[in-house]
């Protein structure tokens, strides 16, 4: 009976944000103004740093994957969110709801080891600055980056597979804008009792070891700062770590509000708000955060700038 019944999914619907006529237009033009910005940034910031030499050091190496992440992160979502607005049937097909759930996983659970990656980062160069260049090697960054990577591919393959081999026989509707856990779980009729502990487990895991790593960075950092005499060098320290806390408490603040606030205060509506945040407004924001406070990327989009204005 349950095989039969899985088979008979062929296809979701996702409810969107509201079901309000008279909003779907203007939800359509907010949306896709946040997503037209976000990849003009964080394409921008891809592009910037890979044309300029002067960027090319283990910071700007990280902030670039950080940007490559939050673009692809927002592509998953957006479009098939915005198509949704403008559709009399906000259908996804199985597959199409499997892949798009598959990346959303694998790309929150990068960027989530990718800032405790460069907290360690930060650690290094205000630390350790004579072997900063050393300790931070090209070869190094890129088995860091890549790890990172390996463990959100890792995650998102075994809660993909365990939720996708459920039944989903109570109803076909899923109450929000993408393909995500929690509401498939409430279509299915089977036991998800694994799911949901194994989902608890692996939030604790990604959020536990990345902020203890972040909390441990800087920790030494500021230990570090407070042992420099000069005023400018430990403005300068704070300065070149205030993007990257920015970005940290943005990121976990969400993930905490969503996944470990009390069950007597859930709500879906309240669910579908809190991912619009950390979806697609927190990506659009967060190559904002770097370059506004970065003199050095600041430099580098003028001097691109008027390379460009020279040549046409």
């Amino acid at each position: 009976m349950e095989e039969a019944n899985r088979s008979v999914v062929t296809e979701f619907i996702l409810t969107g944000l509201t079901d309000q006529p008279e909003l779907q237009v203007p939800l359509f033009a907010l949306f896709l103004l946040i997503y037209v910005i976000t990849v003009v940034w964080n394409g921008g910031m891809v592009f910037l740093i890979t044309i300029d030499s002067q960027l090319h050091t283990p910071m700007y190496f990280f902030l670039r994957s950080l940007s490559f992440f939050d673009l692809c992160y927002s592509s998953a979502i957006a479009p098939k969110m915005l198509q949704n607005f403008l559709s009399d049937k906000k259908s996804i097909s199985y597959t199409a709801c499997a892949v798009q759930m598959f990346f959303c996983i694998f790309l929150a659970d990068s960027e989530s080891f990718l800032l405790a990656v460069m907290a360690y980062d930060r650690y290094v160069a205000i630390r350790k600055p004579l072997l900063y260049t050393v300790t931070m090697s090209r070869q190094r960054c890129s088995l860091m980056v890549a790890g990172v990577c390996v463990v959100g591919f890792v995650d998102s393959v075994i809660h993909v597979c365990l939720t996708f081999q459920l039944s989903f026989c109570r109803s076909h509707v899923i109450n929000h804008f993408f393909c995500d856990i929690p509401p498939l779980l409430m279509l299915s009729c089977s036991d998800t009792r694994i799911i949901d502990i194994l989902q608890l487990a692996s939030m604790f895991y990604d959020v536990a070891i990345s902020v203890v790593i972040i909390f441990l960075s800087y920790v030494c950092i500021i230990y570090t700062i407070l042992q420099t005499h000069s005023v400018g060098g430990r403005l300068k320290a704070f300065s070149t770590c205030a993007s990257h806390l920015t970005a940290v408490g943005l990121f976990y603040g969400s993930l905490l509000f969503m996944y470990f606030r009390p069950t007597s205060s859930y709500s879906m509506d309240t669910d579908k708000r809190a991912s619009v945040f950390y979806t697609l407004v927190i990506p659009m924001l967060n190559p904002l955060i770097y370059s506004l406070r970065n003199r050095e990327v600041k430099d580098a989009l003028r001097k691109a700038m008027n390379k460009l204005l020279s040549q046409s």
